[in-house]
């Protein structure tokens, strides 16, 4: 059985991913960022939540992603992660920038490096 590690599990697009791949056999690592509320309803809904492998990381620093991709040991990774609240984006825009576009090449870097 193959792995996958889908970073941004709990969106829309992650948890709709995450129901097709399980549908294919796959074993589903998912990567999530830590919150003070509840953040799995989409999983729990599509009813998958207890077949995900859940892993918090934060996309600000390289030795979580490196923690998160080596626990999971993936055959595949998917980076659906993303600071994606417009509103947020320009009140926080250092913030955004961080996690979409730095955090992806943390994603990228530590791919590489392991």
């Amino acid at each position: 059985m193959k792995n996958i590690l889908i970073f941004g599990i709990t969106g829309q697009d992650g948890t709709y991913l995450a129901d097709f791949m399980l549908k294919k056999g796959y074993n589903v690592f998912g990567a999530y960022r830590r919150t003070s509320h509840k953040c799995f309803e989409r999983l729990e809904k599509v009813g998958i939540l207890d077949r995900i492998h859940r892993l918090i990381v934060d996309l600000g620093d390289q030795a979580s992603i490196q923690s998160v991709i080596k626990k999971s040991n993936p055959d595949e990774i998917y980076n659906l992660a993303a600071q994606s609240h417009v509103a947020v984006s320009f009140v926080t825009p250092e913030y955004t920038s961080n996690v979409n576009a730095i955090g992806t090449l943390r994603i990228l870097e530590s791919i590489k490096t392991l």
